[in-house]
């Protein structure tokens, strides 16, 4: 039977193709999800990809893609810098959460007086939020050894519950006739993060990801804190006794993630949803570690792998809406997508060989 042979020098071709490969083995394997569910496969493919960019509603859908993605490549640029060091921060939905609560709190408590410096402050607010919740993973591993996929994964859901009590409780709007919620951010002008251009849905959430975008591959390409990125995730050792200080470079690569969640979900709060409420973190946190991996970890690859999220989230609303698909069935969807970009990604450092015994191979 065939066997896995670690290759010499890593594929080239496969370390390149797999993301490639791995969105068209979603598709096949979307279709025939989709097909199990009793709709027509190809015209769920089409209605998700194909739709939000070329229908009579194009426009709109564009811009809403934009606004999807923005979020996505914001906390996936943070994520990558932590994955390359070998630095496991799964919880970004809790930081992006705790950015929301932190910023948005901020413009809450000036409501309604007006003035330029609201916005920013809540913009250090926001970021100072994920910063201060992923340092409790961060702190933690770096005292007591503890893991931090587990520990920073588990306090998304304590942010989870904490918003719900803000939003019943302190936060909550006097006017809102005793429904969960603050007061909608968006309709507050100090404190409001509308379109740039009227109707793209590039807001200061997308300039801020461009940004993040240009500095990550600025320090990842010229500086030597990237270097130390660099060197940590593919040789530990060398990093070791090449004087990389490992505490230090876990506080940096999870306050960075952590602070670009939170700001990714300040800008979201004042923005597109416009209010804190129960229902407000949608998946962004965990959607952008499939965005970090699916760019390859790379901040233009990072940028494409968004908009292709973002496109899949808008397209999956479109065929929900349309075809009747369920919403869990486009979070599977999605899911495949990461799924299949590890399983194939197996490929770039080994290969398959055929023949051989069971005995060979063990």
């Amino acid at each position: 039977m065939p066997i896995l042979e670690k290759r010499p020098v890593p594929s080239r071709f496969w370390a390149r193709g797999t993301p490639v490969l791995a969105v068209l083995m979603t598709m096949i394997a979307g279709g025939a999800l989709f097909a199990l569910l009793g709709k027509d496969p190809v015209e769920a493919i089409r209605t998700i990809f194909w739709d939000p960019l070329f229908s009579e509603f194009g426009f709109y859908y564009r811009s809403q893609i934009l606004v999807k993605a923005g979020p996505l490549i914001l906390i996936a640029i943070g994520l990558s810098l932590g994955f390359r060091a070998g630095i496991w921060n799964i919880g970004a939905e809790g930081q992006y959460i705790m950015g929301a609560i932190l910023g948005g709190a901020v413009g809450l408590a000036f409501y309604p007086a007006e003035g330029w410096h609201v916005f920013p402050l809540m913009i250090v607010a926001g970021a100072l939020g994920g910063v201060l919740w992923a340092m409790i993973p961060a702190l933690l591993r770096i005292r007591f050894g503890t893991n931090e996929i587990l520990v920073s994964l588990m306090l998304v859901y304590v942010a989870e519950n904490i918003l719900r009590s803000v939003s019943f409780g302190i936060l909550k709007n006097p006017q809102g006739f005793g429904f969960p919620g603050s007061r909608n951010l968006s309709e507050y002008p100090a404190a409001a993060n509308p379109d740039l251009i009227e109707g793209t849905g590039f807001h200061w959430g997308g300039v801020a990801a461009v940004l993040m975008v240009l500095l990550a591959w600025g320090l990842l390409s010229r500086h030597m804190l990237g270097y130390q990125i660099r060197l940590s995730g593919q040789a530990p050792r060398a990093a070791h006794f090449g004087g990389v200080n490992p505490d230090r470079l876990v506080l940096v690569c999870m306050g960075i993630s952590g602070a670009l969640a939170g700001l990714a979900g300040l800008f979201e709060v004042a923005g597109p949803a416009g209010q804190l409420s129960p229902d407000f973190n949608v998946g962004y946190g965990f959607t952008a570690i499939i965005v970090a991996f699916l760019g390859r970890l790379h901040p233009l690859g990072i940028v494409l792998a968004g908009l292709l999220l973002g496109l899949t989230e808008v397209g999956g609303a479109i065929a929900q809406q349309n075809l009747g698909l369920p919403a869990a069935s486009i979070k599977a969807f999605q899911g495949m997508l990461l799924f299949f970009l590890l399983a194939m990604d197996v490929f770039t450092d080994y290969r398959l060989r055929p023949g051989g015994s069971r005995k060979e191979a063990a």
